[in-house]
């Protein structure tokens, strides 16, 4: 194997020895690229055999200043990056070895901190380190959040797996990465793509940008409620009837008749019960079927000693939404998980497959919104 060129092995020790923070390496156009504090050096290699040879003895040296060993960036490490298993001490000397596990390791990392990620963005700025870095609160609070946010906003459009657009919507959304005026382009772009609102309604459920009404019966049921104090259910129906708990319903209303993606339901169904899981019960509903779930419901409602059950000793007339309400504190992705598992359909197809899940829960979402329930277009139903 040929060795480092003579100009190539001083001018790499020579950038090692002084205060490097992160070392990259353009394989393409063959330059090794170094920050520092006083800004950035760049190298020229001078190949004296094949280029990935060669490149393998630049990082080889590279390992050796940096961590003492020669052998770069062990293999059976890479696995680990990505599972967020590297070691928090050492990891500003992973960001000096040139290699991209190393820096998708720094990323990933329970240890990160905002300097650390403004090191490791410099070294390798991809969208999929951008995400991992703003689930680090030290990284969302710090000066590197906004960078990141604004990065993945900016490259959104381009992104096409539902997944993905879940994910960013939902850490970009952080407070303090964006602004009104940002999200609400980004609620708005849910009108082609419903998988920005789910990020929506995971992050800000009480602070969706949508102009929707109370329901009628909202305020003169608040004014009792409050005789209640902290009781769960009585917050919760509050909650839910508020103008920020119908613009929660209503855009998960038309998510759900109108999934796209198995994604997008799994989370929507997730960020649904979540909504409600401060009410949920600790009964068993065995395999977690739609239909174990209503009938455990309306056992649960009938319970005087539950929590549902004295609460509607008070509010016997709110006995439908007490029930809807529990119902859909047990409808996550576990309920849908028995039909998807079962077939790879989308679109038309994969909804109808999993009308007998969507059903019960829409007409749940009807009675909360006061409405009479439709398979299509629901109506308003007047309240006695």
């Amino acid at each position: 194997m040929s060795k480092l060129a003579p100009e190539d092995e001083l001018r790499l020790n020579v950038m090692m020895a002084g205060e490097v923070q992160a070392v990259r390496i353009d394989e393409a156009a063959m330059v090794v690229h170094g920050l520092s504090s006083r800004g950035e050096a760049t190298i020229k290699l001078h190949p004296t055999g094949r280029p990935e040879q060669y490149l393998r003895q630049v990082r080889e040296m590279l390992a050796g200043n940096a961590t003492g060993s020669p052998g770069g960036y062990p293999v059976y490490l890479h696995s680990w990056t990505r599972m967020g298993q590297a070691r928090d001490k050492g990891l500003d000397c992973l960001l000096l070895l040139g290699e991209t596990e190393a820096v998708v390791s720094v990323a990933y990392s329970n240890g990160l901190t905002d300097e650390l990620a403004r090191r490791a963005w410099w070294a390798m700025p991809v969208a999929d380190n951008a995400r991992r870095m703003l689930e680090r609160e030290c990284v969302v609070k710090g000066k590197m959040g906004k960078v990141l946010a604004d990065y993945l906003i900016e490259h959104l459009p381009f992104e096409n797996n539902p997944h993905t657009i879940i994910d960013t919507v939902r850490l970009v959304l952080q407070p303090g990465l964006v602004d009104a005026e940002v999200r609400k382009k980004l609620w708005n772009r849910g009108a082609i793509d419903n998988a920005y609102h789910v990020g929506f309604l995971e992050t800000m459920p009480d602070d969706l940008p949508a102009a929707v009404s109370p329901r009628e019966d909202w305020h003169a049921l608040s004014v009792k409620l409050a005789a209640m104090g902290n009781h769960p259910y009585a917050l919760q129906l509050e909650r839910s009837l508020s103008a920020r708990g119908q613009a929660f319903l209503q855009t998960s209303e038309t998510m759900l008749r109108y999934p796209a993606d198995r994604d997008v339901v799994n989370k929507l169904l997730n960020a649904l019960a979540a909504y409600f899981s401060s009410i949920l019960c600790t009964i068993s509903c065995g395999d977690a079927s739609a239909n174990e779930i209503v009938a455990n419901a309306d056992a649960f409602c009938l319970d005087k000693a539950s929590a549902a059950g004295q609460f509607l000793g008070q509010f016997p007339e709110y006995a439908s939404e007490v029930r809807a309400m529990q119902i859909l504190s047990r409808m996550n992705s576990d309920v849908a998980a028995p039909v998807l598992s079962r077939t790879t359909a989308s679109g038309t197809l994969m909804r109808q497959k999993l009308e007998p899940i969507t059903t019960p829960i829409l007409q749940q979402i009807a009675v909360l919104r006061g409405q009479v329930f439709s398979v299509s277009e629901p109506r308003r139903r007047p309240r006695t």
